[in-house]
Formats: C-alpha cells, sequence, structure tokens
C-alpha cells in the first residue's frame, strides 16, 4: 500500500496571504487527479494542512512569514477543485493539522503510516522548498520511500523549488516522477 500526502494546497498558499501564485495554480488538476486515483486505488490519502492562530508569540513562523492558514479562516480551504473533491471522498482522505513544515512533527502522521504497514508516500503540493522539503527529510530519516511528483509540486520562489527538486533526487534518493504526457 501506498500513500500520497497533499502538502498545504490551500487558498492562502495559492493566491491568498502567502501565495505561490501561478505555478501553485498550475497543478491543480495534477494533484487534484493523483487524490482520486489514488483514493479510487484505497491508498490512504492525506491533506496535510497548515494551522496558526493569529498573532501566535510562541510559533516561530510568526517572526518569519505573515499570518496565514489561520484556524477559522477561508485561507485553510483547499484550493480550487481539490475542495469538492475532499468533500466528495472525505471517508476516504483523512485532514491532518500541522503547526509546523513538515507533516510529521507534532502529528500522528508516522504511526498512522505504520498502521496500515504502508513504507512508500507520494508527496504533492506546496511550498516545494519548504514544507514539501521538510517532509520529504523526516520521511527519509523514518526509513520511507519517498516519491515526489514534480508536476504537482511549487514554491513561490522558483531557484528553491529547482534546488529541493535536485536535492530530493540527490540527496535523498528520492523519486521525482512526472505525469507521462499523452
Amino acid at each position: 500500500m501506498k500513500a500520497l500526502i497533499v502538502i498545504d494546497y490551500t487558498v492562502d498558499f495559492v493566491v491568498g496571504k502567502l501565495p505561490c501564485g501561478q505555478p501553485a495554480v498550475d497543478i491543480e488538476q495534477r494533484i487534484c487527479g493523483l487524490v482520486e486515483q489514488f483514493a479510487e486505488r484505497g491508498d490512504f490519502v492525506v491533506m496535510a494542512v497548515d494551522l496558526h492562530e493569529t498573532d501566535d508569540p510562541y510559533h516561530p513562523e510568526t517572526k518569519l512569514f505573515p499570518p496565514h492558514n489561520i484556524q477559522g479562516t477561508d485561507g485553510r480551504k483547499l484550493y480550487g477543485q481539490l475542495e469538492p473533491i475532499y468533500a466528495k471522498q472525505r471517508e476516504r482522505i483523512r485532514w491532518m493539522d500541522k503547526t509546523r513544515y513538515s507533516a510529521f512533527c507534532g502529528t500522528d502522521l508516522e504511526q498512522q503510516l505504520r498502521a496500515r504497514d504502508i513504507r512508500e508516500l507520494h508527496l504533492a503540493g506546496v511550498c516545494t522548498d519548504i514544507c514539501v522539503l521538510h517532509t520529504a527529510v523526516d520521511a527519509y530519516n523514518k526509513g520511507f520511500t519517498v516519491v515526489v511528483h514534480e508536476d504537482a509540486v511549487a514554491s513561490f520562489n522558483p531557484q528553491g523549488h529547482e534546488w529541493a527538486l535536485g536535492h530530493f533526487e540527490r540527496v535523498l534518493g528520492a523519486g521525482v516522477v512526472k505525469q507521462p504526457k499523452e
């Protein structure tokens, strides 16, 4: 069994308070396709979604980034067509709040994966060089096989995006794959 972890593909990270902009908009259909494909096969699908409180003085990101993904705001909604896909297949897709870059930090993600005997993680979402990267590093350190879908990740930093793709492959031994052209 495999798992698909969709990281921070929310309104705030695509077009809202801390936007990746057009690169993130451009991956919407690919992310939606992956979610439908994994969910229909019965694979484990997780929406790992950043959760912040307004002006939290104890959270390190408060000083680094503008407020984003604030609890109770529309910015935390999944972006575009991913929101209705999630609503329709909620019984097949697990929502997981996270408060740090990595989807593993402070969550039960590892326990959920081990309980299902999952060894291969497929990653999609934003930002390639921040939350996707930190999740991939933690997955690698925990012994999981990592696959990053190049056409389903994006960043507001083009150089960081390219660097992270190379890092996944050369340093973490991750598979970096792209959907074949039809």
